[in-house]
C-alpha cells in the first residue's frame, strides 16, 4: 500500500510540473477568435471521427488523474482543465464557453498569451 502511494506522489508531482510548463504552450495555441467563430450544427457527429476517439483516449487519464489531484498533491482543476482541452465531446463549446466568462479568467488567459507575444482572445 505504501508503495502506490508514493507511486501517486510521484506521478502527481510529475504531473504537476508537466501542467505548469505547457498550459503557456496550450494556451498560445488558442485561435484568438476561438469564442467568436461559427460552430459545428452537429455536434454529436464529432464522437464518430477516428481523430477524436483518439483525443478522448489520451485525454481521458489525464482526466482521472485531475480529479485524483483534486484529494492528492497537486493542480487538479489545472489538469482537469488540460485534459478537457485535449478531449472531444458535444457540450466542450458551452463548458469552455462558460468557464472563460468566469471572472478574471479570460483577462488571466490573455496575460499569459501577451506574454508569449500571441493576440488576445476575443471575448465571447
Amino acid at each position: 500500500m505504501e508503495n502506490i502511494l508514493i507511486g501517486l506522489g510521484i506521478f502527481s508531482a510529475v504531473t504537476f510540473v508537466l501542467s505548469l510548463l505547457l498550459l503557456p504552450w496550450f494556451i498560445a495555441r488558442i485561435p484568438a477568435d476561438y469564442f467568436t467563430r461559427p460552430r459545428d450544427s452537429d455536434p454529436w457527429r464529432v464522437l464518430l471521427q477516428p481523430r477524436a476517439l483518439l483525443r478522448n483516449l489520451l485525454g481521458l487519464p489525464v482526466l482521472l488523474a485531475g480529479i485524483a489531484m483534486l484529494v492528492l498533491p497537486g493542480q487538479g482543476i489545472l489538469t482537469i482543465m488540460i485534459a478537457l482541452g485535449i478531449m472531444s465531446f458535444p457540450g466542450k463549446f458551452a463548458l469552455e464557453k462558460w468557464i472563460i466568462s468566469r471572472k478574471g479568467v479570460l483577462q488571466a488567459v490573455n496575460w499569459i498569451r501577451q506574454k508569449s507575444h500571441h493576440p488576445p482572445l476575443e471575448a465571447p
